[in-house]
């Protein structure tokens, strides 16, 4: 039986494997839809990882907010693009999304292909199941 912290420690090295693969790829993490570290690369401080946590949890509900209004089913892919770096947020499996920054010079295409087979490959490790029902109001 595979338990938590193996999952964890499995998924933070495939992100290490991601990241030494694909050019230029600078950070990666996967995180729960509210913005929670589900796994981070070996080099990534607690606090980045928080923060870009934070930032793509974000992102993610504003594109889910948009597919609401929009009629559409899913938000599959969140792309923002800056001067200096692309920002990609990917659905990953119930409850989860994976998050890459990359440098502006980045194949997009490329970035895209390797998040989906990427996503594919943990499978089963990317539910996050959510802390209070629908029902249920969250503590305060």
């Amino acid at each position: 039986m595979t338990t938590q912290a193996d999952a964890a420690g499995q998924l933070s090295w495939l992100l290490d494997n991601l990241l030494q693969r694909v050019d230029h790829l600078h950070q990666a993490i996967v995180l729960s839809r509210d913005g929670l570290v589900m796994a981070a690369p070996q080099n990534m401080s607690r606090e980045d990882g928080d923060h870009l946590a934070a930032m793509a949890a974000g992102f993610q509900g504003l594109a889910r907010g948009a597919m609401e209004y929009c009629g559409a089913r899913e938000v599959r892919q969140t792309i923002i693009e800056m001067d200096s770096a692309f920002l990609f947020v990917m659905a990953a499996g119930e409850g989860s999304c994976l998050a890459v920054i990359s440098s502006a010079d980045a194949n997009v295409g490329v970035i895209a292909y390797e998040m989906a087979m990427m996503v594919r490959r943990m499978g089963k490790y990317l539910i996050a199941a959510p802390r209070f029902s629908a029902h249920q109001p969250a503590a305060r």
